[in-house]
């Protein structure tokens, strides 16, 4: 495979409303160091991808108050890499906006689509994973997906089921047989003993000219509004075109728009260290914990009598805990967060009601 055909789009217009209050609207998650490794989120994600990349291949799209922030963090960046969307519209239309920016200057591509926020512990898989996803998408004319082992009955991630039929070129890689949404924990606990669902990652790969030829076929009205303004691509008139389309839009998600619909998807079958990071209890799952269970990040957290905590608080910040046991705490300039790890799922709904009280400085 020709490198400089890689492209990789990486989505990163999220606010992370479940990482409150370090994930808040004007300074998101993915542009937070939340595993304290110096690197954000992001920067780890450009980082991971330039082994598969060119850097002038790689675009960001993000929502315009973040441009500034991506070119920060991301200085080998030009500015026109940096897609920026006027309002929040899901997935579809940021991987419609990015065809359409790639499609007139490589027929040829091949596109890896990726969130910003994920982790990935062994990058050498990732990338030889990555690869084969690459070959499938070009050789089979495919659209592609990584699925992630599971290694428990997590309800926070959606399901991939692939036909059990052996792929003569590589026994890793399946037909999708079919999608499901966050299940509840007894159907999570059938798909892990089923033996034939992954977790799905979110993770896609394919040809330029197969998720055109997909938009077209499944989602043809956000397909349309793009098409009709393929002129304004490029130009001056970039910026108007896309507060039209986006204006004109529907808030809808590539798995429900075209994943699910297509009958050309298969799965990578994965296992590389992963994790989407969505909740302090995932991020828990990756932190160092001390002989008591606790995972902390903060130079300064003194704990007592705690055990199974997630403490997150600045490196300048004295915080002194006692006879806590599974909480989550996360202590910012200005907020306080302390729930049970069980509750995790309130987060977002702590978030909503804080809007609702028209505290909107606070999120």
């Amino acid at each position: 495979m020709v490198k400089q055909n890689n492209y990789c789009v990486i989505m990163a217009g999220g606010i992370g409303s479940r990482f409150w209050p370090m994930s808040r609207t004007s300074f998101p998650k993915q542009f937070h160091d939340i595993l304290g490794t110096g690197n954000t989120l992001i920067q780890m994600t450009y980082k991971r991808f330039r082994r598969v990349c060119p850097a002038e291949n790689i675009l960001v799209v993000t929502n315009e108050k973040y441009r500034s922030l991506v070119l920060e963090q991301l200085p080998d960046l030009q500015s026109d890499q940096v897609l920026c969307e006027p309002y929040m519209r899901n997935t579809a239309p940021c991987i419609a906006y990015a065809n359409f920016k790639i499609e007139p200057r490589n027929a040829q591509a091949r596109i890896i689509v990726a969130p910003s926020d994920h982790l990935v512990t062994d990058e050498t898989a990732f990338v030889e994973t990555i690869n084969i996803a690459l070959a499938e998408a070009s050789d089979a004319d495919n659209l592609v997906t990584l699925g992630i082992k599971p290694h428990r009955p997590d309800t926070g991630y959606g399901y991939i089921q692939f036909e059990e039929k052996e792929n003569a070129a590589n026994p890793n890689i399946k037909q999708v047989k079919t999608f499901t949404e966050k299940p509840d924990i007894d159907l999570a606990n059938k798909f892990l003993a089923s033996g034939d669902f992954y977790w799905n990652s979110g993770i896609f790969i394919w040809s330029i000219e197969s998720i055109q030829a997909a938009f077209a076929a499944h989602l043809s009205d956000v397909f349309n509004l793009f098409a009709e303004e393929r002129a304004a691509f490029n130009t001056p008139n970039e910026a108007a075109a896309i507060e039209s389309i986006y204006l004109a839009c529907d808030n809808i998600s590539i798995d429900y728009g075209v994943m699910e619909k297509a009958k050309n998807v298969s799965v990578v079958l994965s296992d590389f260290g992963w994790s989407d990071l969505g909740t302090w209890g995932s991020l828990y799952d990756h932190l160092p914990l001390d002989l008591h269970n606790n995972g902390v990040v903060g130079e300064k957290t003194m704990l007592y009598n705690c055990t199974n905590n997630v403490v997150y608080s600045s490196d300048d910040k004295l915080v002194v805990l006692d006879g806590m046991n599974g909480f989550i705490l996360v202590d910012t300039k200005d907020a306080l967060l302390v729930c049970k790890k069980n509750d995790e799922q309130k987060i977002k709904k702590f978030v909503h009601d804080i809007k609702m009280s028209k505290l909107d400085d606070f999120i």
